[in-house]
C-alpha cells in the first residue's frame, strides 16, 4: 500500500480514517494539523506537523498521496490548494468506503471523498474535493462541481446540479433537474423544488432564500 498522509485530524478525519483503513488502497502514516502538537493522537495516528512541514515529510516517508480531510466546503478548497503550491508532486487523491455503491460511467474527481451507504447512481460527474456524506443519494446524471457537500441522509433526484462549494445539508431533499448555485448553502431538511441562486442560504419545505451568503462564510 502507497503512503499517504490526512490534513485535519477533528470528526470528519476520523470519518476518513476509516474509510481509507476499510478500503484498504492506501496507508496513513500521520496526520497534518498546525494547531495541534506534533506527537497528539487521533485514532492511533500522530499529529507529524503542519502544511509547512509536508515538503520534508514527502521526502521522510515516501509519501504519494494526500486527503484533505475538512468538512468546510471553502476551507478544504484553501487546504488544497496550499497543499498542491507547497508540494505540486503530491496529488491529492480519494476515498470511497467499501459500504458505497458507485454506479455505471460515474468519475470522481480526486480528492473526493464517499462515505458509508452513500448512494451514487450511473453516469454522475463529481468533481475535485467533494463529499458525499453518509447516506447520501445522487442519482442518475447528477453533477457535483468542486468542493461541493451533500451532508448525511441528502436525498437528490436525477440530472441535479450542485455547484462549486456548494453544501446542502443533512436530510435535505431535492427534486430532479435542481440546481444549486456556487457557494449557497440548503438549510438541513429542506424540500428543493426551485433553483437556488448562487450565494444564497436557502430553507424549508418548500425551501425559500433566507439571505445572501458570501464565499467562505461558515454554514456548519
Amino acid at each position: 500500500m502507497q503512503n499517504i498522509v490526512l490534513v485535519g485530524s477533528s470528526g470528519h478525519a476520523k470519518v476518513v480514517i476509516d474509510i481509507v483503513e476499510r478500503q484498504g488502497l492506501y496507508r496513513i502514516v500521520g496526520l497534518i494539523d498546525a494547531f495541534r502538537t506534533p506527537g497528539e493522537m487521533t485514532l492511533g495516528y500522530p499529529v507529524l506537523g503542519g502544511e509547512s512541514d509536508l515538503a520534508a515529510l514527502v521526502s521522510e516517508h515516501e509519501l504519494k498521496g494526500v486527503i484533505v480531510a475538512i468538512g468546510d466546503n471553502s476551507v478544504r478548497a484553501k487546504v488544497a490548494a496550499n497543499v498542491t503550491d507547497l508540494c505540486p508532486s503530491l496529488p491529492l487523491v480519494s476515498a470511497v468506503h467499501p459500504a458505497a455503491s458507485i454506479g455505471k460511467g460515474t468519475k470522481l474527481g480526486a480528492g473526493t471523498v464517499v462515505m458509508a451507504g452513500a448512494v451514487i447512481n450511473p453516469s454522475c460527474h463529481i468533481g475535485r474535493g467533494c463529499i458525499v456524506n453518509t447516506r447520501a443519494s445522487l442519482d442518475h446524471d447528477g453533477v457535483m462541481d468542486d468542493f461541493s457537500s451533500l451532508a448525511p441522509g441528502v436525498t437528490t433526484g436525477g440530472n441535479c446540479h450542485i455547484g462549486g462549494h456548494a453544501a446542502v445539508s443533512i436530510g435535505a431533499v431535492l427534486r430532479h433537474g435542481i440546481v444549486i448555485g456556487e457557494h449557497s448553502v440548503v438549510g438541513a431538511g429542506s424540500t428543493v423544488l426551485n433553483a437556488v441562486e448562487a450565494f444564497s442560504v436557502v430553507y424549508g419545505t418548500p425551501a425559500k432564500k433566507v439571505r445572501d451568503r458570501l464565499p467562505g462564510d461558515k454554514y456548519l
